[in-house]
């Protein structure tokens, strides 16, 4: 298989669903809205572009493994994370649409409204529901790993317990700094791009099947090291399509990001600049308006700040490919990834 698959594999579907299913009949067991809370979240995990599993299965092929099962599990485990983890950012971020739709927690304080609650508990309970969702999705991760049956299963372990510590750093100093709890220089927003998006979402998948193939430590360093920069590449396109992208092809809002004051590298380009001075005071106002975030796009357009941003991941871009056709890796992988960087820099969605 290869990464330029549109559609998610199928036999990691599978595995996903047989795991919900699994889950939700013990839910049933405890009480039908704890059920509801197993069933939510495995529509979440729904429409994604499966691009953690892809990349897995993808490595583990050309590395050589012949444990496709356990490739498989490993695949599924590294999709509940990535929902799990959307989960919380819809809580932290006071985000109700994902992908188009409400989300969980959007989903529950609808009905709790449709009920008779009140706006203020029917929110409370949504945003419990989202936290409490994720959490038991990354204990499902955990369990999924727990099945791995290779000697690689204590090392895929490691792999998620890391990648999540480097998550939470990451989401951390993300919050921290739309708040102005934490200072933001550019090279902590650097930092912080790399260690809340790589990590997870490109190193430890990577890194993950390198270990179930046995492909040994020079490859797992080469991997992670990969695995980071198409991570960063990754967020600095996010971050664009967070403002300027079309909500039919993100799934997300295009002023979630301007209303949150998400401190990103497009804002810190534009902070000196006379054009975003004088809307600055838009920025991070939760009652934004469409008419109000388009002056402040048009603001970062004025002042260069996108130009610099899509400069920035042209340069980027350039370092990928060229450190990946430099990595001690198998052609054929290199060749994947190399094609993966391509298209994560030209992506619009």
């Amino acid at each position: 298989m290869t990464m330029n698959e549109t559609t998610a594999p199928g036999a990691v579907d599978d595995v996903i669903d047989a795991f919900f299913a699994e889950r939700i009949a013990r839910a049933d067991r405890l009480a039908p809205s704890y059920a509801a809370l197993w069933r939510r979240a495995a529509e979440a995990s729904l429409g994604g572009k499966r691009l953690r599993p892809r990349l897995l299965l993808a490595a583990h092929d050309a590395l050589g493994g012949g444990d496709r099962v356990s490739a498989l599990t490993a695949a599924a485990a590294f999709e509940l994370l990535h929902t799990a983890l959307l989960l919380h950012d819809d809580v932290l971020d006071g985000d109700l649409v994902r992908r188009g739709r409400p989300n969980l927690a959007g989903g529950f304080a609808a009905d709790a409204l449709d009920d008779g609650l009140g706006g203020a508990a029917a929110s409370a309970w949504g945003e419990a529901s989202g936290l409490l969702a994720g959490d038991v999705l990354i204990s499902a991760v955990h369990a999924l790993v727990a099945r791995l049956e290779t000697p690689a299963r204590r090392a895929v372990h490691e792999i998620v317990d890391d990648s999540l510590f480097v998550t939470a750093a990451g989401e951390h100093a993300d919050v921290g700094f739309g708040l102005g709890a934490i200072p933001a220089s550019a090279a902590d927003i650097v930092r912080m791009m790399e260690q809340k998006t790589a990590s997870y979402s490109f190193a430890a998948p990577l890194r993950a099947a390198a270990a179930i193939a046995e492909a040994g430590p020079d490859v797992d360093g080469a991997l992670h090291r990969v695995g980071t920069q198409l991570g960063f590449l990754y967020q600095l396109r996010d971050d664009v399509l967070g403002v300027f992208g079309a909500e039919e092809r993100t799934g997300k809002s295009v002023l979630g990001d301007l209303r949150e004051g998400k401190r990103t590298l497009l804002i810190a380009f534009a902070e000196e600049q006379p054009a975003w001075r004088r809307v600055r005071h838009l920025f991070g106002r939760r009652s934004l308006e469409a008419d109000d975030a388009a002056r402040l796009r048009d603001a970062l357009l004025a002042c260069g700040a996108a130009e610099e941003i899509e400069r920035l991941i042209d340069e980027h871009r350039g370092q990928a490919c060229r450190d990946i056709e430099d990595a001690s890796l198998p052609a054929p992988l290199r060749r994947e990834l190399v094609a993966l960087a391509h298209r994560i820099a030209e992506r619009d969605g």
